[in-house]
């Protein structure tokens, strides 16, 4: 009977432990990237015993109570919370953010919540770790945007035009010309176009700085098309002050020369300009390529997100903070957004925890009522023995 005790007494152990870990779980319910947890039971050894019975020697197994074996971690994906965030991120696959510490040690999670520290470093906003990429031969890097914070000016290189020059026009003005120099300055031109007499389908096209011809060239149009040999004019412009601009008129693409009377449409439909811009927002594409966005309308792509994948569950040591390391020294695989399983990005988003409350509702009841019953079984041996010492006293 007071082996009963001692068996019903690691059933009262292993049942808290169950009820820990239903704790725990249930306290992690609204904790981004947390992987819930259930416990293991095993039965403990079983000893051979010999007893009489109807008169004869047997021999048995009688177990020796209940094993707490730990616990086993459900990695299942947790539902996808919208945070309009560009740096909160979520993964849909099987793949884990990589994250290194002061120490250099790299851990592994799901919670992708980011931000750029004062030193414009990618961290996790919950530890203040680094977060990962891959750099051009495979290595682990941080992602930073200290060196990114302006985008330089770009010249003028080519300016494109569309719509239709009329036939019959005696000239033509393309106004709002703009051009930009090496410094980022904007230059605002125009195009003035005239028709070369006895020379039909020739016009002479010739840029204007206000009332100053910059440069000139030809545009022949035959069957209403432009040329090939001229629907790209070569003029240099050299702003005030400034250095020497090959300008690239470009005539090529959606620009005819109909009768249309006195109304033509050409126009400036872009250029490959720009001033200088500061960075305005940053985010993550699919790939888990960060995205730059400036001022002046440029988007820049720069380093891609690592990501790891586990090979098998033993494989994974939760450490907290929703973070797992490698464990026993196993290796995981390292890789990219969209090969494998590792799974697309989704900016704006964040992982929740995967824990099902009902389900731990479910198995509180059942730790409960294991509890009640060990428990009740050490009152029984103990009423049993009590009534054996009582019997001796007699």
């Amino acid at each position: 009977m007071i082996d009963s005790i001692f068996i019903a007494q690691t059933g009262l152990q292993g049942f808290e432990n169950g009820l820990r870990t239903i704790a725990n779980n249930t306290a992690n319910l609204n904790t981004p990237g947390f992987k819930g947890q259930s416990t293991m039971f095993g039965d403990l050894f079983y000893g051979q015993s010999a007893f009489v019975s109807n008169g004869g020697l047997h021999f048995g197994s009688f177990g020796n109570g209940l094993a707490t074996l730990g616990t086993s971690i459900n990695f299942q994906a947790g539902t996808l919370q919208t945070t309009n965030n560009p740096l909160d991120l979520a993964l849909q696959g099987q793949g884990f953010f990589i994250l290194r510490d002061s120490n250099g040690t790299i851990h592994y999670t799901q919670d992708g919540q980011f931000k750029f520290d004062t030193n414009g470093v990618l961290v996790s906003s919950v530890t203040g770790e680094d977060v990962m990429a891959l750099d051009g031969g495979g290595n682990l890097v941080p992602i930073t945007i200290a060196n990114l914070q302006s985008n330089p000016a770009k010249a003028t290189g080519t300016i494109t035009f569309g719509g239709n020059l009329s036939s019959t026009v005696t000239t033509d003005t393309v106004s709002n010309v703009t051009v930009y120099d090496s410094a980022g300055t904007a230059h605002t031109l125009s195009l003035v176009l005239k028709p070369v007499t006895g020379t039909p389908g020739s016009w002479t096209a010739t840029l204007m700085e206000g009332a100053i011809a910059v440069g000139a060239g030809t545009l022949v149009f035959q069957n209403g098309r432009p040329t090939a040999g001229s629907a790209q004019v070569a003029i240099t412009y050299t702003p005030a002050g400034g250095a020497a601009i090959p300008l690239t008129l470009d005539f090529s693409a959606n620009v005819t020369s109909f009768d249309s009377g006195t109304t033509s449409s050409l126009a400036v439909t872009k250029q490959d300009g720009f001033g200088s811009g500061t960075l305005s927002q940053t985010s993550f594409d699919a790939a888990g390529t960060l995205v730059l966005t400036y001022s002046n309308g440029q988007t820049v792509k720069d380093k891609q997100l690592a990501l790891g994948q586990f090979q098998s569950v033993d494989d994974v040591e939760s450490i907290g903070n929703s973070e797992f390391i490698a464990k026993g020294g196993s290796q995981w695989k390292v890789g990219v957004a969209g090969a494998g399983q590792f799974g697309q990005v989704k900016s704006g988003q964040v992982e929740m925890s995967n824990v099902d409350l009902s389900g731990e509702f479910s198995n509180l009841v059942i730790m409960q009522r294991g509890y009640q019953a060990c428990s009740q079984v050490i009152s029984t041996s103990n009423d049993m023995l009590s009534t054996l010492f009582g019997m001796w006293n007699k």
